[in-house]
């Protein structure tokens, strides 16, 4: 299996690991990826410390785990820790110091941290406020501060905050602010620069407008603003000549339920469950990609970093990219894959979002796992239930046989592989009772060339799929 998960997957990080919000940087040769920090079961939003993962440039497939790099006993009006740390972002400022940006889930002000490289140990530096010493986001007028996103250009910090749940028609968009050389105080705004789902019909946003997740990026001299739509699901993107106004929309650059993916079933159905999403782009020896998260567990509390490559359509635009549990990159291994690398999941019973109240029923599969939070346990499958499906994308194949599955769980039928959804099955394994993981035994011999690989439970009772072995 190690030799396997060496590759490039989906999740990036290990299975037993929960980053969403990722912020990708390169950093001298390496890729950092700065998020908030999920528990396995948790049952609310980022319950942990912040944490940093690193990977260097050439070698994607392969995680460093940097340790803990902020607690949330590290700010001062966190004394009672009421106040999970909800997505961050870093930017460096003119000092050449990394400055990490935050803010308290129950406090709505922009709280930052220092460290002088990367992924050390930040210390807690100050909250952005104005010349006056008032806190943004606490003066009359203000907007709570949420979700923020940073860019330095020289000695100027670009500052970007927002949260537009609907209906609430009191928050107006995506907020611009312009900090000076000190990273902390405010030097003009805050402004709005997207509009909230109410003030967006009749304009180019409307469908798309802003809820949540701001994040910025440069990218051929222009400015990319990234953002999570009022659809929750999608990230979207758009651009500007300038960092703090005039941008226009562009599209969407991923859905976590593939909602819009027509390549392999209908745009409107949902190759997966979903709810939130958030992330950035980044540019990795030439390659644009898209950082973005998935929800596991049935829940929107146990989130997983991902990501996929973009492909530009012109000089400014890229399309939609799809789903996959290879980022893109095929697999070309043979050995044993964990079905926790499943990018879609879902049943003939077509549902999209997991509950924003908590958790979905049981009669649809999930992602889940083993033991408790931090267990070093490879996620799986659990509660497949008649006609439910399993897709992995992609493999590059070449003589490939799918020669065994591992399963346990009250079910008795088969388990049918196709290399489409609803494509003819290609040969399938039987299934039986059982307590304990085992390994079934058969052959089905998969066309050459690039497929997907789906697996299909029939029969009664629920069915636990660990993964399967490949030669």
């Amino acid at each position: 299996m190690d030799d396997v998960l060496k590759q490039i997957t989906n999740p990036y990080l290990p299975s037993w690991e929960y980053i969403p919000d990722g912020e990708p940087y390169v950093f001298g040769k390496r890729l950092y990826v700065y998020g908030s920090h999920d528990k396995f079961n948790g049952d609310v939003y980022c319950m942990g410390d912040y944490v940093c993962w690193s990977c260097d440039i050439n070698d994607p497939g392969t995680w460093k785990y940097e340790g803990v790099i902020y607690k949330k006993s590290d700010d001062p009006a966190n004394t009672d820790l009421q106040g999970n740390l909800y997505a961050p972002d870093v930017t460096i400022g003119p000092d050449g110091r990394y400055y990490l940006y935050y803010v308290l889930s129950n406090w709505g002000v922009v709280s930052v941290a220092v460290c002088d490289t990367p992924a050390g140990k930040y210390e807690f530096y100050g909250y952005v406020h104005y010349e006056d010493g008032k806190r943004l986001g606490e003066r009359e007028g203000d907007e709570p501060q949420f979700d923020p996103g940073v860019i330095t250009e020289g000695d100027v910090t670009y500052l970007y905050t927002g949260f537009c749940a609907i209906p609430d028609k009191s928050r107006h968009g995506a907020m611009c602010t312009v900090l000076g050389p000190d990273m902390v105080t405010v030097k003009k705004g805050p402004e709005f620069i997207v509009p909230a789902t109410h003030n967006s019909i009749g304009t180019k946003y409307e469908g798309h407008a802003f809820f949540e997740a701001p994040s910025i990026r440069k990218r051929n001299g222009l400015y990319y603003f990234i953002y999570s739509s009022q659809v929750c699901r999608e990230l979207c993107y758009a651009t500007s000549e300038r960092p703090d106004g005039d941008f226009v929309y562009r599209g969407v650059l991923v859905d976590n339920g593939d909602i819009g993916i027509d390549t392999y079933k209908r745009a409107d159905m949902p190759g997966c469950y979903c709810a939130n999403n958030h992330g950035s782009i980044i540019e990795i020896n030439g390659t644009w990609y898209i950082f973005y998260h998935r929800h596991t567990n049935g829940t929107n509390y146990s989130r997983q970093g991902c990501f996929e490559k973009l492909v530009p359509e012109g000089e400014i635009l890229f399309r939609q990219s799809e789903i996959t549990s290879c980022a893109g990159f095929p697999f070309t291994k043979k050995g044993f894959y964990p079905a926790y690398l499943a990018c879609n999941l879902f049943t003939d019973e077509e549902k999209l979002d997991v509950p924003w109240s908590g958790w979905m029923d049981d009669r649809f599969p999930k992602i889940t796992q083993e033991g408790r939070d931090g267990d070093e346990n490879y996620g799986y499958v659990c509660n497949m239930r008649n006609t439910a499906r399993a897709g992995f994308k992609y493999f590059e194949c070449r003589d490939l046989k799918v020669v065994s599955v591992r399963t346990k769980g009250y079910a008795n039928g088969r388990l049918e592989v196709r290399t489409k959804w609803d494509g003819p099955c290609l040969g399938s394994f039987p299934i039986s009772y059982a307590n304990v993981w085992h390994d079934t035994e058969g052959v089905v011999e998969i066309p050459d060339g690039v497929n997907s690989l789906y697996f299909t439970f029939a029969g009664d009772g629920y069915l636990q799929f660990g993964g399967f072995t490949t030669a």
